[in-house]
């Protein structure tokens, strides 16, 4: 139940936003305005999630800037991928650090017409490298400078997804976001908080992405605004040419030219061959409700899809969710199905047959006899790269409805924060270093590291069905933390019939297994989780460590949610754990 008093900071008005009272065709209470300043008693809700009500659409995106130019084109008569096109863009420029030109895309689209929906895979993929050489750098090379570097897939996948579905001229939607790069994006507080975090990373060495973020040398000022003049003309020549002002052309030869200076691995022929898979979504039913999400090389839905199909009987007796009890039943199924989970998927061909054998009810049985054993060992697993599971792993996730009900539900990222640290002269492009999500150590591991490979990811935008109509649509930014975000939202609202405000606002929890410390495992959680609780938990033989204030978002991110109501309007939900913004028209 939401508690009055909780020490909110009150709406500030923004350019082009009205704040105040939420109502229909305004921009209503931005949700980054309402974190939590102070931890409350357990049993309340600590973060306050406010619902954003639109009759004839909805954006809900990672900066309010890029809210409101989804929202501009939906008005203009732009479909939903018209108005994701533009969102998606503009977040690069907003959230420099987070997605981007340079990293990569995974978009599900739901087609009210024909009521299929449609996964897009546009995942960065490894250059045309030569293993055994790459295996004998300094492991610092994986995750900083042009050798962490994939191919981005993120502009490949907006054009794949305008050609079969936008209707207004490509150009027309990649306006908003050049705009945006020439004026420059508002520096919001917490834009700040995470460009100090990486400061270390924006002065390391690349002068071009210093130059960039670091104006006059220092970190931006709040209330400020940033521009990137080289960004806006790589978007003209991307609004001008399409894929090919980005994958041919000046800029994929600055892109090739600065990868070979810096020991990178891309060529010209890399980018230019690159191509977005459209595919089916992975899925199953659950109680009623049918998901899908995103196929491999993602593993975050194959995880939390996995466990809810395991814990589907369960009632939690009756909740809450966040107790020791229940979340030590979560925490040993979550122990089974992530082992497996690392051995089957990753970008092999026997990804999507892999998850369907996790799914089976003889795997199913398997699993849910040896979560319940009074002893479970952890399983053992081929080591991965630690990279993927980084407090520091950079992302943002979107959504866009229209009044034709059409549904996007996408997830970007640079994979950590400002990607590799790099950014190719010229261009205002920050490149992703997705590299570093790759298995290096172990041959035998399907996520093992190859040229052309597209390395595994955690990413999992999810819509979920009722009698084939969508009533909701979710994800969140937070590497490792994805899954066991989502699975917590989902199993609050669709077993515990919780408010879907209440879901995303509640302390946050996450199982963590350490790869490099002998598959050490804890449970993390917000400070706000309940003392009683983690003392229940320590008793239990579980490690605890209350990781960061509530509301705080950095390591927990923040989930952004459409519901979509029966009478044809959408309610937005914008976590106030980071910059986010709902728009409803």
């Amino acid at each position: 139940m939401m508690t009055a008093g909780l020490g909110l900071r009150p709406p500030v008005a923004r350019p082009g936003l009205r704040s105040g009272r939420p109502r229909r065709g305004s921009v209503v209470r931005l949700g980054w305005l309402f974190l939590v300043l102070a931890l409350v008693a357990a049993g309340q809700v600590p973060v306050r999630v406010e619902p954003v009500a639109g009759r004839h659409g909805m954006v809900v995106a990672g900066h309010p800037q890029a809210a409101q130019a989804g929202i501009e084109v939906l008005r203009a008569g732009g479909t939903a991928v018209d108005a994701a096109i533009a969102v998606s863009l503009s977040l690069g420029v907003a959230e420099p650090y987070g997605s981007g030109l340079g990293g990569k895309l995974m978009l599900l689209y739901y087609e009210a017409a024909t009521g299929r929906t449609y996964a897009l895979d546009a995942m960065d993929a490894a250059g045309s490298l030569e293993v055994a050489a790459y295996l004998r750098r300094p492991e610092d090379d994986h995750s900083y400078g042009y050798g962490a570097v994939c191919v981005p897939g993120l502009a490949a996948g907006l054009w794949t997804a305008h050609e079969r579905w936008g209707r207004r001229k490509w150009a027309d939607d990649v306006a908003p976001a050049l705009r945006l790069a020439r004026e420059g994006f508002e520096v919001l507080p917490k834009t700040r908080e995470f460009f100090a975090e990486q400061e270390k990373k924006l002065r390391r060495g690349d002068a071009e992405i210093a130059r960039l973020y670091l104006p006059g040398g220092q970190l931006p000022v709040v209330g400020t605004r940033l521009p990137n003049p080289d960004l806006a003309h790589t978007l003209e020549l991307l609004a001008q040419r399409g894929r090919a002002g980005f994958y041919r052309g000046p800029v994929a030869a600055a892109i090739v030219a600065a990868s070979q200076r810096g020991g990178g691995t891309l060529t010209l022929d890399d980018l230019a061959r690159y191509e977005a898979r459209v595919v089916e979504p992975i899925g199953i039913d659950f109680r009623g409700y049918q998901l899908r999400s995103s196929p491999p090389p993602t593993s975050g839905a194959p995880l939390f899809l996995t466990i809810m199909k395991v814990l589907e009987a369960e009632t939690f007796a009756g909740g809450p969710l966040r107790s020791a009890a229940n979340l030590d039943r979560l925490g040993r199924v979550w122990r089974e199905v992530q082992t497996r989970v690392q051995r089957g998927i990753a970008d092999v061909p026997e990804a999507r047959f892999n998850f369907e054998k996790l799914v089976a009810p003889d795997s199913l049985r398997e699993i849910r006899a040896r979560a319940s054993a009074p002893a479970v060992p952890a399983a053992a697993g081929l080591e991965d790269s630690g990279a993927s599971a980084s407090a520091m792993a950079a992302t943002t996730h979107f959504l866009v409805a229209d009044a034709a009900g059409n549904l996007v539900c996408a997830t970007q990222s640079q994979s950590l924060h400002f990607g590799a640290g790099v950014v190719p002269p010229g261009t205002g492009v920050v490149l992703n270093d997705s590299m570093s999500n790759f298995a290096f150590t172990e041959p035998r591991s399907v996520n093992f590291v190859a040229p052309g490979k597209r390395p595994r990811s955690t990413v999992a935008p999810v819509i979920v069905f009722r009698a084939g109509r969508p009533v909701l649509a979710l994800g969140i930014p937070g590497a490792a933390r994805i899954p066991t975000a989502l699975l917590q939202v989902l199993l609050d609202r669709l077993v515990l019939d919780r408010p879907l405000a209440e879901a995303i606002g509640d302390t946050r929890v996450h199982f963590n297994r350490n790869w490099r410390r002998d598959d050490e495992e804890s449970i993390e959680a917000e400070a706000s989780f309940p003392a009683a609780e983690a003392a229940a938990l320590r008793r239990l033989g579980w490690k605890v460590d209350l990781t960061e204030p509530a509301g705080t978002g950095r390591l927990f991110g923040g989930v952004n949610a459409i519901e979509c109501r029966r009478d044809g309007g959408y309610t937005g939900y914008a976590d106030p754990r980071r910059t986010n913004a709902a728009i409803g028209y």
